[in-house]
């Protein structure tokens, strides 16, 4: 292959898995911004509501295990369009659905679907980029996470005010379709070659359980797997509490107002876009170091308890987060040599289950305390992360490739 073709062939494959990005992330953030219509087409509590991200984030982690191997019997391609145009259906079928249980069912069943793309991207990128390329497509990567975040929460707020349940679906469905579309044209042919190994018996097989248990026993590796959930476990569960506080006195925001709050992503996307060439610079221990820093500086700044100040706070707190997710994504795909997508797929595993029992970990404190009480969940998880980035720079260096750690 000639470099101009090289080079084609590379910003396609990054263009092609941004765009399926931002499709899952609006798919899985969605429901975010569109509480109050739910709660209120489906004649349910606004905590009842709240199940929908809940048990999508849930069946999502799981799910990243079994496309890990999936991807590594079929490739990374196939697995990536196919889910991406069965979300496009339940999106569908959401349209022309009115019990709450089986949107509840419906849920489970995307996020099982949303696990594909996240599971196989590192691994789809390491396995057709070089090294250099590898850095910015992954702090690209983690950047349109972020934008995908910020559009689906808005744009399900924006629903909320102004569209019923089916036109809301009706939108997503178009949405999320162009995206399929778009995807399938930008995708190269993928040049995965499977790994050869005795004749599988059964799905999971001895090779896979040594793929996983590689990556576990590899200490460093599951201190960031740690790292990476913990850290997420308050991130994204700080931003519901928020909007919390600011629908009540003396603030008083409306329900599409509050997602304005998202907005502060935007912090973490130029953090995202960044963070190859720092992690590079500076190695993983200090930029770890530099961004529990930020997050635990953001949100001390929203106990000032203005209206700039937190928006001030949380920006700082998204800019510290995204830059430690995207270094810790991007060291796990490169630290990996072999069983690429297993690696990825535990690290986020890891992650969206921290964002599972972020939730109700943050909950008796938002009772009891109020934002305040949250504030002190925060800084009582980031201190938790602190430690495990302690430990993992007092771990003396094993097997693997290593970015620069010092």
């Amino acid at each position: 292959m000639s470099v101009v073709n090289q080079v084609n062939s590379e910003k396609r494959l990054i263009a092609g898995i941004s765009i399926a990005s931002i499709v899952i992330y609006i798919n899985l953030y969605l429901v975010q911004g569109m509480l109050p219509l739910i709660a209120d087409h489906f004649t349910v509590s606004m905590s009842q509501a709240t199940l929908l991200l809940s048990v999508t984030s849930f069946t999502l982690a799981l799910s990243l295990l079994f496309f890990a191997i999936l991807s590594d019997r079929i490739g990374r391609k196939m697995p990536a369009l196919v889910s991406l145009y069965l979300i496009a259906f339940i999106d569908l079928l959401m349209m022309f659905t009115h019990d709450f249980s089986l949107l509840l069912i419906l849920r489970m069943l995307q996020g099982v679907l949303l696990a594909a793309l996240p599971a196989v991207a590192m691994a789809y990128f390491k396995d057709e980029l070089g090294q250099d390329a590898l850095l910015k497509a992954g702090a690209i990567y983690i950047t349109v996470n972020s934008l995908g975040g910020i559009f689906g929460r808005l744009l399900g707020g924006t629903m909320s005010e102004y569209l019923s349940w089916t036109q809301s679906m009706q939108l997503l469905f178009v949405l999320t379709l162009i995206g399929c579309f778009l995807s399938s044209y930008y995708l190269p042919k993928c040049r995965f070659v499977k790994p050869v190994h005795e004749k599988p018996k059964g799905f999971v097989n001895k090779t896979d359980i040594k793929g996983f248990s590689i990556h576990l026993k590899d200490l460093k590796m599951r201190l960031v797997f740690l790292i990476g959930g913990t850290a997420f476990m308050v991130m994204v569960n700080q931003f519901s509490y928020i909007q919390l506080h600011l629908m009540a006195a003396p603030f008083s925001w409306g329900r599409f107002e509050v997602t304005f709050i998202f907005l502060c992503y935007l912090s973490g996307t130029f953090a995202s876009y960044r963070s190859g060439k720092w992690i590079q610079n500076f190695g993983l221990s200090r930029v770890l170091l530099f961004c529990i820093g930020l997050m635990l500086l953001g949100v001390l700044v929203t106990l000032m308890d203005s209206i700039t100040l937190i928006f001030f706070g949380f920006l700082i707190s998204a800019f510290g987060f995204f830059l430690l997710h995207s270094s810790c994504n991007t060291w796990v795909a490169m630290r990996a040599s072999e069983h690429r997508s297993k690696a990825t797929a535990l690290y986020l595993c890891t992650y969206y289950i921290g964002a599972a029992i972020g939730g109700p970990y943050l909950l008796p404190f938002w009772q009891h305390w109020g934002w305040n009480g949250v504030v002190l969940g925060v800084v009582l998880g980031l201190f938790i992360t602190l430690l495990l980035v302690a430990k993992y720079i007092s771990v003396p260096e094993g097997t693997g490739h290593e970015l620069s750690v010092v």
